[in-house]
């Protein structure tokens, strides 16, 4: 059975309290769980940046406003646990030692954060290689990676497929510029390049582009690996 590790959006799953998308997360991620291990991380979203503002303004340091962060997708993370049911490990992992003895169960395993300054998709990259994952999935609100920011540049380009080093040399182009937001942080870019996972950059705004991507091996986003082929047809 292959493992899978998806880094879930906060923005897809919460975009706010009252317009989530955890139901219709939940009914995909069952299906897709009786074919594959899969492992969440939940991002924090908009909620997570309310809390960080509201904190920045009260003059708390980084270090704190990070913590509220944390705080705020492992209560996502609740959240989708409490969807699942039965389906998941009850408890939300902390740490990757305990996501891996969850995992034991054969179970859906979901956690959030883990420290300051580190960001879910940099916890999930982590994750996949802790774990041996055969897939990183990045569900995130963008239909794969970019030239430049497709939002405010209309002549921007999709890739279909990156090598490691090529996503790690538009991440690093893109910090270069003010303001820039890319789909993916640096340091889940450098674990994707030296685990050699795959790593697959959907839309998570439909949440059955997962189940066609991971079951039907239906061709959606950006592929990253070190082969130019569709890891998923593997």
């Amino acid at each position: 059975m292959k493992k899978i590790v998806i880094s879930l959006g906060g923005s897809v799953l919460v975009p706010s309290l009252e317009s989530n998308n955890i139901s219709r997360y939940v009914s995909v991620l069952k299906r897709i769980a009786e074919r594959c291990q899969i492992f969440i991380v939940v991002g924090g979203g908009g909620e997570a940046r309310r809390y960080i503002r509201v904190a920045r303004d009260l003059s708390a340091g980084e270090a704190a406003a990070d913590e509220l962060g944390i705080m705020v997708t492992r209560l996502n993370a609740r959240l989708l646990l409490a969807g699942l049911g039965d389906a998941a490990y009850p408890r939300v992992a902390e740490n990757y030692t305990e996501a891996r003895e969850f995992a034991e169960t054969k179970k859906i395993v979901v956690m959030g954060g883990i420290t300051p300054a580190q960001t879910t998709d940099a916890v999930s990259a982590v994750l996949a290689e802790s774990v041996g994952a055969d897939l990183l999935i990045n569900a995130t609100s963008v239909d794969g990676i970019y030239s430049a920011d497709p939002k405010k540049d209309a002549s921007a380009v999709r890739y279909e497929h990156l090598t490691p080093q090529d996503l790690l040399d538009i991440i690093t182009r893109s910090r270069m510029d003010a303001g820039a937001n890319m789909v993916l942080d640096i340091v889940a870019g450098k674990v994707v390049e030296r685990s050699g996972i795959p790593l697959l950059v959907l839309d998570g705004r439909d949440p059955e582009n997962l189940y066609r991507a991971i079951v039907e091996g239906a061709s959606v986003g950006t592929i990253v690996s070190r082969e130019n082929s569709n890891p998923l047809l593997a």
